[in-house]
């Protein structure tokens, strides 16, 4: 068999290492225009910001590919030919294939603003988009960023470690609008204030403005004000990637249409991570998943399938991880960011406003707890995970609290103070702090 994965993230890489250990004599090529060798895409910031060199955001040596069999083609995959089964690159070969794994994630969307052609507009996905921030930043005063999502908020600490100011432009009523609740997003507020970012709400880019030489020097919002800067950070979202369909029979929509053992309607071609769309997604969940974990799993699940053992994705638990400057944020289950009729919501936050924990759960359910949100706190990922699948009730996750405190040995630990407030807020059924002591291990079983 000879696998062609076109894209070398996380999803296009774990399904060759996955296709590999299932199929050692297997052929695979794994094709990339972005850069020669996999790099960890979560930790540009890093680069920028001057914690972390671009060797050591690679997760394998350069001698790994090599040494494991992988092929790595450092060229743009132009056209598909799905009749002749070749993939046409950008240097004038055309490679031939047996299975063909789609895995070109995404693009930072824009939307079609006057003057977001300019130099100094941008998004930040990529390594190219890394080098181009780079270039274009350099000697800056004042930069702007529109968007009020994870990317933003990132775009925005990078910047600040390099003494530029910043302005962002959200165009919700508060931060991530989409998926927290206000109460949350208040303490992310006051990272912003703290770090000295001005965030304006209800706010919206209407043009970028530039100067004879093609830069940028300025924007101007949609409550008609002027805002001078030499960079402007666009984040208000990603699409998937859907380039090498064009022209085509691949089925696409939003992204590419996949069944649950992701295929497409192209026998022997199939699609997984940030491009991939869900034909018929589970219960409560999304049709397009862009996270690394999900595109991890999908590139795990896809791998099995290319290999003869049909496997169908199951994402399992929803579960999220993200850092506002200072401040830690996970989130297991269902949490959304307004009230879902039929289910409650016990809220604690700590009076310094660094702290917050948000459980929900379903009263007509035996009160099984439904989701969390943290902040400030770290939750054990297996904990949580099973409290939400075993439908257990909120008061015996209060009860045993402690079971899912991830925090450092010499923490400070807040389970009292949370159970008093939930008892204040729900005294019908009082909870009592329970010993801490093997409570992990005892709840795994």
């Amino acid at each position: 068999m000879h696998l062609i994965i076109i894209g070398n993230g996380i999803t296009g890489i774990t399904a060759a290492l996955t296709v590999r250990r299932l199929q050692p004599t297997a052929r695979i090529t794994i094709v990339s225009d972005e850069s020669a060798h996999h790099y960890s895409r979560t930790a540009l910031m890093y680069v920028y910001m001057g914690h972390l060199r671009y060797p050591d955001i690679k997760p394998h040596e350069d001698w790994f590919w090599a040494e494991n069999n992988l092929e790595l083609v450092h060229a743009t995959a132009t056209r598909l030919d799905v009749e002749k089964r070749h993939v046409h690159l950008s240097t004038g070969q055309a490679l031939p294939y047996d299975k063909l794994l789609l895995a070109t994630g995404s693009v930072s969307k824009y939307h079609g603003w006057p003057g977001q052609h300019l130099r100094g507009v941008q998004g930040l996905y990529g390594l190219p988009d890394l080098a181009q921030m780079e270039r274009d930043t350099h000697g800056i005063r004042q930069a702007v960023v529109v968007g009020g999502g994870l990317i933003a908020v990132e775009l925005a600490e990078m910047l600040h470690t390099r003494g530029i100011a910043v302005t962002v432009l959200v165009r919700d009523a508060h931060y991530w609008a989409s998926v927290l609740p206000p109460e949350e997003a208040h303490l992310i507020d006051r990272q912003f204030a703290q770090h000295h970012v001005d965030i304006r709400y209800r706010t919206e880019l209407r043009e970028v403005v530039g100067d004879a030489e093609g830069r940028v020097q300025g924007v101007i919002t949609s409550k008609g004000e002027s805002i001078d800067c030499q960079w402007v950070g666009i984040a208000i979202g990603v699409t998937p990637n859907l380039s090498i369909t064009q022209d085509t029979p691949v089925e696409t929509e939003r992204g590419i249409l996949v069944d649950e053992f992701l295929q497409t309607n192209i026998p022997g071609v199939y699609a997984a991570g940030d491009c991939a769309q869900h034909r018929q997604p589970g219960a409560g969940e999304v049709p397009i998943e862009q996270l690394w974990y999900t595109g991890r799993m999908q590139g795990e699940a896809v791998a099995h399938t290319i290999c003869g053992q049909t496997t169908p994705y199951r994402r399992g638990v929803w579960f999220n991880s993200a850092k506002f400057f200072n401040l830690e944020y996970q989130t297991y289950g269902r949490v959304p960011a307004r009230p879902t009729a039929g289910e409650e919501s016990f809220y604690w936050e700590h009076p310094t406003g660094r702290q917050c924990l948000r459980i929900n759960f379903s009263p007509a359910h035996n009160h099984a707890v439904l989701g969390f949100n943290a902040l400030g706190l770290r939750l054990r990922h297996e904990v949580c995970e099973h409290w939400i699948r075993t439908n257990t009730p909120v008061q015996t996750v209060l009860a045993n609290l402690g079971a899912a405190n991830f925090d450092p040995e010499f923490f400070r630990e807040y389970e009292p103070d949370v159970i008093r407030q939930f008892n204040q807020q729900f005294p019908q059924q009082p909870v009592t702090l329970q010993r801490r002591k093997g409570l992990f291990a005892k709840l795994l079983g």
